[in-house]
């Protein structure tokens, strides 16, 4: 017999041979029905694989997550075993599960297309219906090889190939179809439902290498039930509506071309925004007891080196080199050593501390071109940087300011408390373990005593010290990883920071390196999509078009515009000879929050009609001149001039 623990610690005996799902028929009948896979010593493990003695057992249910990861990789093997029986003669190479989907890499010379895809989805609805078992087998390396290379499959006989030595090698049968798999799978293609589609075709180079062969990838999106489903594809439809690059065009307010790759034309509506964000924060940083400095853009080769970051970031720095005086500067891809450098400037004393050094610093990384995506991700961009260096004793009061500020300029922005994960040390690292159980202890403690409920992410930290990372919602469920706040006891070290303590003596400051927006490009982009670019009052580019109805009202449009620009409103008319309802439609399309319509009677009356672009349209409401410039003065003052 052997003995099972359960997650409740309660211990079950099993005779020596039996199964995950021998136990889940030996809790309940109800349970076997439902489980899935299984957690044996904390690994994954199929229900009908024999466990290996004493073992800590839990079950995974399709309510529990873990469940959606096995649900998708068993989809792309449906995915796989469809394909090769609709399209006889294609390899298959590899398909993992990925978030919200999976996908599979074909080799065939025929081009797929999104037309194959009922015929596709069809037949693997037949192979679902068919309930067939996922069997585990062991295979030796040689024989595996073989049979993979008679089958014609040279792509998995290579994968075999570049295995570890004495790895266990695996297949996976579903009916008379098998693949190669390190598993778990669940106990049957029955057991994955049909809440799955498929999305698109594109290429996909063998490995990820260029100079491999190029394949064909199908990538689909699967579920645990049609609601799941469904929910997922609403939000695709939402996002496609929401894209920040549509969005960008259709208001305006930048464009990207080939000769520049990852980098942003900014429009003048665009650039106005920009500056809106940019001063809104340098206020609430002025506030908080920041200073505002500027730092180079090209800087040698030996800070980089000193600091850790040329042998973690190498690879995706701009680089460029002075022969005649032999020397290499990097474009920057941070400003932490920048900032050290204007600490190092003068003696510091512990009543200099804490020191908050806040920059907008123009930073540029290399980004493979497959990579870009709008401003999501660019090759140059600004983030709202700041380094605090402080005395280990101040580290706690520091975070807590941090947070509440980070939090109400969350709140200004529209989204709610956001979600925080503690990182802690990566792989890759700089300074002792000793170092990095202090920066731990003091961040974590910090994180507490700021009330923060936070969930661990191993192994993600800095390469530097500990973080926490601040993930925002948007208005369609999406999340956004922005903030940040990093405890470094490593890189003063590196280069050298000391202040005199009030013994006299050299110490070394603790570095906080902290962003609230994160990169603005970016940030600026999940707000156009948070608010699918009905911006805010205060933070609209283009605030207000006097649209006139008849030529008779140019002149009052005029002497409208200019009082709404010594307002401080950003305004422009609309004079051309067009239809009003058609210049409404325009301008809504360009999200401007206020048309005011201007007629003979609105001239002579020296009044407004207001038209508010809103989710349920366009609401009018006509205001005489100055209270209508009043109140939309009152709406356009950013939420912390609001507070006073």
């Amino acid at each position: 017999m052997i003995n099972i623990t359960l997650p409740d610690g309660s211990i079950r005996e099993l005779p020596e041979g039996a199964t995950p799902m021998d136990l889940a028929e030996n809790i309940s009948k109800s349970l076997a029905k439902v489980a899935m896979i299984a957690k044996v010593n904390g690994d994954d493990w199929d229900l009908m694989r024999p466990l290996p003695g004493d073992s800590s057992v839990a079950l995974v249910t399709r309510k529990d997550e873990e469940a959606l990861e096995v649900i998708r990789h068993d989809t792309a093997h449906i995915l796989a075993q469809a394909v090769q029986e609709l399209f006889p003669g294609t390899q298959v190479t590899i398909g993992p599960s990925i978030e919200d989907g999976f996908y599979y890499d074909f080799a065939r010379d025929e081009p797929f297309s999104t037309d194959d895809f009922a015929a596709i989805e069809k037949r693997m609805a037949e192979i679902v219906d068919a309930d067939l078992p996922f069997e585990r087998e062991e295979m030796d390396r040689d024989a595996a090889i073989a049979m993979f290379e008679k089958m014609g499959e040279s792509y998995k006989a290579e994968l075999i190939r570049d295995l570890p030595e004495g790895e266990t090698i695996t297949i996976y049968r579903q009916g008379e179809w098998f693949d190669l798999c390190r598993g778990p799978h669940l106990p049957s293609t029955g057991k994955i439902g049909k809440a799955f589609k498929l999305m698109k075709v594109a290429g996909a180079y063998w490995r990820g290498d260029h100079r491999n062969a190029m394949l064909q990838r199908i990538y689909g999106t699967a579920w645990a039930d049609d609601k799941q489903l469904k929910a997922h594809l609403f939000r695709l439809e939402e996002a496609e509506k929401r894209d920040h690059r549509r969005l960008g065009r259709q208001m305006e307010l930048f464009h990207f071309q080939e000769e520049a790759q990852g980098q942003v034309f900014w429009h003048p509506a665009g650039w106005r925004l920009y500056r809106t964000v940019t001063s809104y924060m340098r206020r609430r940083l002025e506030a908080n007891g920041y200073q505002e400095i500027r730092t180079p853009q090209l800087m040698d080769r030996k800070f980089w080196e000193a600091s850790g970051h040329w042998d973690k970031y190498r690879e995706n720095m701009f680089i460029s080199s002075i022969d005649q005086e032999e020397k290499i500067l990097a474009v920057k891809p941070m400003n932490c050593p920048c900032h050290v450098q204007v600490f190092n400037q003068g003696q510091k004393s512990y009543r200099d501390l804490p020191l908050r050094l806040a920059e907008f610093g123009s930073c540029h990384r290399y980004e493979p071109s497959g990579s870009l995506h709008g401003l999501m991700r660019v090759r140059g961009f600004v983030q709202d940087d700041a380094h605090i260096f402080c005395t280990v004793e101040q580290i706690v009061e520091e975070v807590k300011a941090f947070c509440e500020l980070l939090k109400s300029v969350y709140a200004d922005f529209g989204f709610e408390e956001p979600r925080v994960k503690f990182a802690d040390r990566p792989e890759q690292r700089v300074g002792s373990d000793e170092v990095w159980d202090k920066a731990e202890a003091a961040l974590r403690t910090a994180a507490e005593a700021s009330g923060l409920d936070f969930e661990y992410n191993p192994g993600d930290g800095a390469f530097y010290g500990p973080k926490l990372d601040f993930v925002v919602k948007d208005a369609i469920g999406r999340e956004w990883q922005t903030g940040t706040i990093q405890c470094d006891f490593n890189l003063p070290e590196r280069l050298d920071a000391h202040y005199i303590g009030d013994d006299n003596d050299k110490h070394r400051p603790v570095m906080l390196h902290r962003a609230i927006l994160g990169s603005l490009e970016r940030f600026l982009g999940v707000l156009l999509e948070n608010y699918s670019g009905k911006l805010p009052f205060w933070l609209a580019p283009r605030q207000v078009v006097i649209a006139t109805i008849t030529s008779d009202a140019d002149p009052y449009a005029e002497q409208v515009l200019a009082a709404m620009k010594a307002a401080g409103l950003n305004a422009e008319t609309d004079l051309r000879n067009e239809k009003i309802n058609y210049k409404v439609r325009e301008h809504s399309v360009g999200k401007i929050p206020v048309i005011a319509v201007i007629g003979r009677k609105e001239a002579e009356e020296g009044t407004l009609a207001l038209r508010f672009l809103g989710e349920e349209g366009n609401k009018q409401e006509v205001l005489p001149l100055a209270e209508a410039i009043a109140r939309l003065c009152d709406d356009a003052r950013a939420p912390d001039l609001k507070r006073g």
